[in-house]
């Protein structure tokens, strides 16, 4: 507990709560925050109320949103046959900055996962294979993350669609671009090799 007044206290607490934020991180942030009222503390406080009060799940791939339905899956531009599937509303957003993806996503929420209770349902797997039958879907590419609980989500989501005639992908996994092989560890070094194509 310090000095400060319970109202800015109480802001501290839950700027603390915040991924990457500790109490001092968040006291410093908060500090930052009341010296720069008019130009940061009552803008974000704006923005915030927007967010709590628009903020909603996509009714269809499960992304962030402030309508129903996202920007893009109400896109008809992106209707091209191909869904990525996702771990997290933010590795949708890493696959939107790479610019390369032109197609629709679906967002899992998570992973399988038996000890915390999270089944098939609760990340909307059979969701997944109505809209790959609705949506007359040809590709469905799952960049997961390459964890245990990851490839074992991938390999239910690859026999959920085994008869939906839709070609199922994954992201190649290996070295990263700029990467050199001393500093990688022994796992992705392996998965480079098993990877490996003709130049």
């Amino acid at each position: 507990m310090s000095d400060a007044p319970k109202e800015i206290e109480t802001l501290i607490e839950l700027m603390a709560r915040l991924p990457g934020l500790g109490p001092r991180s968040a006291r410093r942030a908060v500090l930052q925050l009341v010296r720069k009222r008019a130009t940061l503390l009552r803008p974000l406080a704006e923005a915030m109320a927007a967010v709590a009060e628009n903020a909603r799940e996509c009714v269809v791939c499960r992304n962030v949103a402030t309508r129903d339905v996202c920007d893009i899956c109400a896109s008809e531009r992106r209707a091209n046959g191909q869904i990525c599937v996702v771990e997290d509303v933010a590795d949708l957003w890493a696959m939107e900055r790479a610019a390369v993806f032109k197609g629709r996503y679906h967002v899992l929420g998570g992973t399988l996962s038996a000890l915390d209770a999270i089944g098939p349902e609760e990340l909307g797997i059979p969701r997944l294979v109505r809209r790959v039958a609705d949506e007359g879907v040809t590709e469905v590419i799952l960049a997961l993350n390459a964890t245990v609980d990851g490839q074992t989500t991938a390999h239910y989501i690859a026999d959920a669609l085994a008869g939906s005639g839709a070609t199922v992908t994954s992201l190649a996994q290996g070295v990263p671009v700029g990467g050199e092989l001393d500093y990688l560890d022994d796992g992705t070094i392996t998965a480079a090799l098993r990877a490996r194509k003709a130049l």
